[in-house]
């Protein structure tokens, strides 16, 4: 019995996997771009064939919760043996967190589609008072560039820690933003341990470049023991700048009928992703 809950739990992987595969065949003017928190990538047990079937639909994935550099070269190796495109990656150049406990931020992406511009370093060059500070790096599909920039915001002990961190997220996407006057298009994505209607995310709301979020608060981005359980992972972006997002989103379930198994084998979250449109660019 457990042997035949796995196989539908791999079937169902299998099953969005071709869902997204399709999608994106569908227009060679659409970039697929997504944000997986991998659930501690090089230091977990973890089915690395499963993961990148899951992933290879996408041209681009900012992954979260990354542990080492032989975690994501495990990655890259079997998204490269399992597809025709060749895939690359970049990762951030130092880890950030407690001084017991740090992650990396990396990308894996399709060489031939997506080209990787430059890193935009840290958020304060890793000098903030979030524990991990976001991490940005700029890329093109197409003739849309864009910077996409990662989050891990806290857990903590409580909520409270949660909101007072992203509270700053308006900060973060001030930084960015000025980094470079001539690239507009800032996605901040990633796992915000809070749903997007939270009271936290008002100040990034306000802000004169109408920035709201992509994935709707209702689609439940976490695996539970017994099912999705929580809207924690989101983007946000520019209604004013990004305008080459096509409205086009939603989240990877491959939790299947076991989802305790698969929060295990793969991780406790599900990727969510955007597309854009990647015709022209409106910088």
């Amino acid at each position: 019995m457990k042997k035949r809950k796995f196989l539908l739990s791999i079937m169902s992987v299998l099953f969005f996997t071709l869902s997204i595969l399709s999608l994106a065949s569908n227009s060679s003017n659409e970039g697929y771009i997504a944000s997986f928190n991998i659930l501690r990538l090089g230091d977990s047990k973890k089915d690395i064939p499963q993961t990148a079937k899951l992933l290879q639909g996408f041209d681009i994935v900012g992954l979260v919760e990354v542990m080492n550099r032989d975690g994501v070269e495990e990655l890259l190796d079997e998204l490269n043996k399992q597809s025709d495109e060749k895939w690359e990656y970049h990762i951030s150049p130092f880890g950030v967190g407690s001084s017991k406990y740090k992650e990396y931020f990396a990308y894996v992406y399709k060489k031939d589609k997506v080209k990787f511009i430059k890193s935009e370093g840290f958020y304060k060059d890793g000098k903030s008072s979030l524990l991990r500070e976001p991490y940005g790096a700029t890329f093109k599909i197409g003739n849309f560039d864009f910077t996409l920039v990662l989050v891990h915001t806290i857990y903590g002990n409580n909520e409270a820690q949660r909101k007072a961190e992203n509270f700053k997220m308006v900060d973060v996407y001030d930084y960015f933003q000025d980094k470079d006057k001539k690239e507009n298009d800032i996605f901040i994505a990633g796992d915000f341990n809070l749903y997007a209607l939270d009271e936290s995310f008002r100040p990034l709301y306000k802000h004169a470049d109408k920035i709201t979020y992509a994935i709707d608060p209702a689609i439940k981005t976490t695996i539970g023991t017994k099912g999705r359980a929580n809207s924690y992972d989101n983007f946000f972006f520019s209604q004013k700048y990004s305008q080459e997002f096509t409205g086009s989103s939603g989240a990877l379930d491959f939790s299947g009928d076991n989802p305790k198994l698969m929060r295990e084998i793969i991780s406790d979250h599900i990727p969510v992703f955007i597309v854009v449109d990647t015709s022209k660019d409106d910088d």
